[in-house]
């Protein structure tokens, strides 16, 4: 799909990715609205995309919320007219041994990484489906095809969306609007703890630069890809686990191990 003057909703702007995403999409020409909870983020963001001269509209409001998907397509209509492109981008983790999970923060991921995706796209489809020839985007993870120990509420958010992705395109095919789902691999970024750092240096987990990820990101748009999985071997390792999960359940024991020893740093 076209990104040249797109009108384009952007979740979880201001993280790592999504920062990376807006500086991607500013080059090719895009409208955006940037979407996020902290405001003065949202702001120091938009000031240099706009002196650059990228038509930019911030929108700080929480998508965990039921007015939150109301709020974006209000702004979105008022400022644009309208949106051509989604891309659910806003996400959160949790590494821990479930057993000690917080079951706040297990509901909290749940509804950050699967109820608001899905609440943004009910509340934008009908206008896209009207308008035809749009796209939604939904940035999923590895971790949505190859379970991880001690991230199972994450694993299990990824799981869902990935689920949701698959469901919706079926359901869309021939009415214009596209699904892509997009799965990076481990991206450094300040939502991984430092516990998590440690982890990934110890087990040899091997991590991408935001920039690197919004670039294919980007990449999958243009192309309209359906199921994009980023990072190699990880892309094979979904393959080998959709077929034979326990010959991976094997492989992942001693590494397994070594997450269990960080999740007590906090």
């Amino acid at each position: 799909m076209q990104i040249h003057n797109a009108r384009i909703v952007l979740t979880g702007a201001s993280g790592g990715i999504g920062a990376a995403l807006a500086a991607e999409l500013a080059k090719r020409g895009a409208r955006l609205g940037l979407v996020g909870r902290d405001a003065a983020k949202l702001n120091a963001l938009a000031q240099p995309l706009a002196s650059q001269g990228i038509e930019v509209e911030c929108i700080a409001t929480d998508l965990t919320l039921a007015e939150g998907s109301a709020v974006v397509r209000a702004r979105m209509q008022a400022r644009f007219g309208g949106v051509d492109i989604v891309i659910n981008n806003a996400g959160i983790t949790d590494f821990s041994q479930f057993s000690q999970a917080d079951p706040q923060r297990i509901e909290q991921v749940l509804r950050t990484n699967v109820l608001a995706p899905m609440q943004l796209s009910r509340a934008l489809l009908p206008d896209m489906l009207a308008q035809g020839s749009c796209q939604i985007v939904n940035v999923g993870s590895i971790f949505g095809s190859i379970a991880f120990a001690c991230f199972a509420s994450y694993s299990a958010s990824k799981f869902a969306l990935r689920g949701f992705s698959e469901a919706l395109r079926r359901e869309l095919a021939g009415s214009g609007v596209g699904v892509t789902y997009v799965a990076p691999r481990a991206v450094r970024t300040p939502l991984n703890t430092a516990a998590v750092q440690r982890m990934a240096e110890r087990i040899k987990m091997a991590m991408d630069e935001p920039d690197q990820v919004a670039k294919q990101i980007v990449r999958a748009i243009e192309q309209d890809r359906k199921d994009v999985y980023l990072g190699f071997p990880e892309s094979l390792f979904v393959r080998i686990n959709a077929l034979w999960p326990r010959l991976v359940d094997a492989a992942l024991g001693k590494q397994n191990k070594i997450m269990r020893e960080f999740t007590r740093e906090g």
